[in-house]
């Protein structure tokens, strides 16, 4: 039987760059589990809270890392982000592709502590076609989308820290790339140790 753990796939890419619509497909395709951020940022009109983030408050949010509920958690554009850790856990032992979507600070905390995590950065073609997926989504001032831009040059200098690279020129086919990498994932050989013991007996009975 291969691979009876699951694994924690992060996928991370500055905003504009389609993570959202990427992952909302990924769901649709293969044993995937969604782990909801929790953030203190205003939800966007039809977003619910428990479904596509649980909203927080400041002092709540500042209570979870008190406390330890937090598997990772950052601050960005002035709202804190992170991930409830029980849950993400829970998925894992139930053979279950956890996704995180969460910046690049985020990765790299969940990495430190939780090697065998696969890290994807996902980007647009060009900056220009970022800039251009920003101000299309209406949603943010000039001087917002002039701050995301700028933090997205900085988070494409840390992508070599990345396990995975995915161009999202077109959602389809990066759905079919995340997929194959998640495939290439669970046939690996230390993810596969039980394997062994198992060819040993076969052996050990002919």
């Amino acid at each position: 039987m291969i691979s009876e753990k699951g694994i924690l796939l992060i996928i991370s890419g500055p905003s504009g760059a389609g993570k959202g619509t990427v992952v909302s497909e990924l769901k649709k395709h293969g044993d995937y589990a969604l782990s909801i951020s929790a953030t203190t940022r205003q939800p966007r009109i039809n977003e619910q809270d428990g479904i596509h983030y649980f909203f927080k408050t400041k002092e709540c949010f500042e209570k979870m890392i008190e406390n330890k509920e937090l598997l990772e958690y950052a601050c960005f554009c002035g709202n804190y982000y992170g991930t409830p850790a029980s849950y993400v856990y829970e998925q894992i032992e139930k053979n279950k592709t956890v996704i995180l979507e969460i910046e690049v600070q985020g990765a790299l905390q969940v990495k430190e502590s939780y090697p065998e995590a696969i890290l994807v950065f996902l980007t647009p073609p060009s900056m220009e076609e970022l800039e251009r997926r920003l101000v299309s989504r209406a949603t943010e001032t000039p001087d917002k989308i002039k701050l995301r831009l700028g933090r997205a040059k900085e988070e494409f200098d840390i992508i070599d820290k990345y396990d995975y690279i995915v161009i999202n020129d077109s959602v389809k086919r990066a759905v079919d790339d995340i997929n194959c990498i998640v495939k290439s994932e669970k046939m690996k050989a230390e993810r596969n140790i039980n394997l062994k013991e198992l060819f040993y007996n076969l052996c050990n009975n002919v």
